[in-house]
């Protein structure tokens, strides 16, 4: 018999961190969220030779923004993990995107810890790669390839179809990334 599907977990251990994402104790998931700790994660947006960007469906299985379109992967930073390596198996995890010297997987922007983030300091990477790509079940819905200025008028025009960092996300990296991503 299979084990069922699941997301994640709720006892992973994450390095909390103080206001200068300095490492200053470990907590698990649930705790990390419960008591609204700071902590790390990745976000990385995958582009096509085309400049279109290939964005994800959250699984229902996920605790947060189930169902709501997202970064090309993202995922917490594991205890002892830098941000590079948790970009590269977040990648590999939840789309099957195996890093090389041809993905230019490249730090973008990083963001503070608020509300949006669920208190995450979070890197948004830029990454190149046309798949097609393996999505993990218990993470990834589905995934689309999306002109550039038609999710920014999605995000205009339909909100709740978006994850809260990825509505937060959007315009500072497109203003650090210059506007074609």
């Amino acid at each position: 018999m299979d084990a069922p599907l699941t997301a994640q977990r709720d006892d992973e251990i994450f390095d909390v961190v103080n206001d200068r994402d300095e490492p200053v104790t470990t907590a698990t998931r649930r705790e990390v969220h419960t008591r609204r700790l700071l902590h790390r994660a990745v976000h990385v947006l995958v582009f096509g030779a085309d400049g279109r960007v290939y964005l994800q469906q959250r699984s229902m299985l996920k605790d947060t923004s189930p169902g709501l379109w997202n970064s090309s992967c993202s995922g917490h930073l594991d205890a002892g993990e830098d941000y590079d390596q948790a970009a590269v198996r977040e990648l590999a995890e939840e789309i099957g995107l195996v890093v090389t010297p041809a993905t230019r997987l490249e730090r973008v922007v990083k963001l503070t810890p608020c509300r949006e983030t669920g208190w995450e300091f979070a890197w948004v990477y830029r990454a190149r790669g046309d798949g097609p790509f393996v999505l993990h079940p218990a993470e990834v819905e589905k995934g689309e390839w999306t002109a550039v200025a038609d999710v920014t008028r999605a995000l205009a025009e339909r909100p709740g179809d978006f994850s809260k960092a990825f509505i937060h996300l959007w315009p500072i990296f497109l203003a650090a990334a210059g506007a074609g991503g």
